[in-house]
């Protein structure tokens, strides 16, 4: 018996606590509240979060973006053209990064996936192995690096690539484990071996997937690029960290204009050819 939502709002009316959660869940639910809005008024007080700080900060961002407006214009080629190096510098760092991570991670995501690698042994140590590469900040990466190798590109694009191994790495076995069984089985009932059910049977139904990862990582990392540049990675950053610790801060607002512009035509680009190598109907799926 079915009944209708007039008839159920009378039934409430009739007996509102029936309809009540039962008082243990009602005390979880309030115990739970009270401990997530204890814990935020702890952090506030110990983060010393307070009206009046909050103000005067807010006071001085205002005279920092005043400081930044109008736009510094650059008028000869000699000065603009250190600002178009580092970003040219920012962006081979992250196209640099985010391939070299994605050669390395391809190869280890299939020892990861479910359905291609059975051996629960290996795969579980090959999935931790993921999650500690993924530990470390690309920041810190990019420390050591520069500890390691010097100023310069190089470590910033060893920093990327090295932090895009263990998330590549997992984003690509859990797509491997999400593809259908039915091209493989028809692979295998043709005839085919284990590698060209891989070949035929996965990489087809994974590379649009792929491929829309290392698009959508390339873009964020350009944008850690030029954080990675502040530390003395090489690109924009370094020119940006300059101006701002000489107070140039219209020169500043100018390079982070720049900088927003270029992550803009890259998603623009990116979107042209996910549209092209993928399809469209696949997009907007």
């Amino acid at each position: 018996m079915t009944l209708s939502p007039q008839q159920v709002a009378e039934a409430r009316a009739r007996v509102p606590l029936a309809f009540r959660a039962p008082l243990s869940q009602r005390l979880q639910r309030a115990a739970t509240w009270a401990l997530l809005i204890g814990l935020i008024l702890w952090c506030l007080y110990d983060f010393d979060v307070t009206p009046a700080r909050i103000w005067t900060g807010l006071g001085r961002l205002g005279t920092v973006a005043s400081f930044m407006f109008p736009p510094h214009v650059w008028t000869t080629w000699e000065a603009f053209a250190p600002i178009l190096e580092g970003l040219g510098e920012t962006l081979a760092i992250a196209f640099l990064g985010t391939l070299l991570g994605a050669v390395v991670a391809f190869p280890l995501s299939f020892l990861g996936a479910k359905n291609i690698n059975r051996l629960n042994v290996l795969r579980l140590g090959v999935r931790r192995g993921y999650d500690v590469i993924r530990a470390f900040e690309t920041l810190i990466l990019a420390l050591i690096f520069i500890r390691a190798f010097g100023l310069g590109p190089l470590p910033g694009i060893l920093a990327i690539a090295v932090s895009e191994i263990g998330t590549f790495a997992k984003l690509f076995s859990e797509a491997i484990e999400n593809t259908s069984t039915r091209q493989v089985e028809g692979v295998r009932a043709a005839g085919g071996s284990r590698l060209q059910q891989i070949r035929f049977g996965v990489a087809p139904q994974v590379n649009p997937v792929i491929l829309s990862i290392l698009l959508y990582n390339f873009e964020s990392n350009v944008r850690s690029g030029t954080i990675l540049g502040i530390v003395g990675a090489g690109g924009i950053g370094f020119l940006l960290s300059d101006r701002i610790a000489a107070y140039k801060w219209d020169e500043a607002w100018s390079i982070i204009f720049l900088i927003i512009a270029m992550v803009y035509v890259i998603d623009w680009l990116s979107g042209i050819v996910r549209a092209r190598l993928i399809g469209k109907q696949e997009l907007a799926k």
